[in-house]
């Protein structure tokens, strides 16, 4: 389980495809530290596993349905991305329950900056939007963030400096695209509630 609050920006060295698949090696000093292999990491909001170790960079395989699924496979050598290591027992809670299971992708749509904060317009997939609320947590490229606006096919999101300065989330221009995941409570509450009329 992840938080949302990365903690570090980190870099892809290398890709190599291996046809249903691919290998990335990411740089990231503060989350190999006490990393091993079979170790989980968040790479842009994605839970992979630390395939293998050397000095500040890790090797994880994606698989084809994950390259599918999120906007993993948009990477290339020298691209940054958000990373988190998964939060230990006790520790605070410092964003929200974050799971690194990507729900869809959206696409910036727009930026508006302020002097002190600037506002972000996402797309998202209408089978998405029930799950998104105003002042609810939604995660984008693994960073927990408060909604501000939720419509039917879009978000926006208000991002504070330490936001801009210390994630991708400061450098993504429209057009470009980002992993969405929901807040997974409000999805066990549908299933619930669904399996409670189902018994009526």
């Amino acid at each position: 389980m992840f938080t949302g609050i990365i903690e570090e920006l980190g870099e892809i060295t290398a890709v190599q495809e291996l046809g249903d698949a691919s290998r990335f090696r990411l740089r990231g000093a503060v989350v190999t530290q006490d990393a091993g292999h079979g170790d989980s990491i968040a790479v842009n909001g994605v839970c992979l596993t630390v395939v293998e170790l050397t000095g500040d960079e890790f090797t994880a395989d994606v698989m084809a349905e994950t390259l599918k699924r999120s906007s993993l496979g948009a990477l290339a050598v020298g691209s940054r991305v958000n990373l988190e290591r998964p939060t230990a027992v006790g520790a605070r809670l410092g964003g929200h329950i974050v799971q690194g299971h990507v729900d869809g992708t959206g696409t910036v749509l727009a930026r508006e900056p302020s002097e002190h904060w600037e506002i972000v317009r996402i797309s998202l997939p209408r089978e998405l939007a029930r799950y998104v609320v105003e002042k609810g947590s939604i995660t984008v490229d693994g960073v927990s963030l408060t909604v501000v606006e939720a419509g039917d096919e879009h978000f926006t999101v208000s991002l504070i400096p330490t936001t801009l300065d210390l994630t991708t989330l400061g450098i993504k221009r429209p057009g470009d695209p980002v992993n969405l995941e929901v807040d997974v409570i409000a999805k066990y509450v549908e299933r619930l509630l669904g399996a409670r009329g189902e018994q009526r």
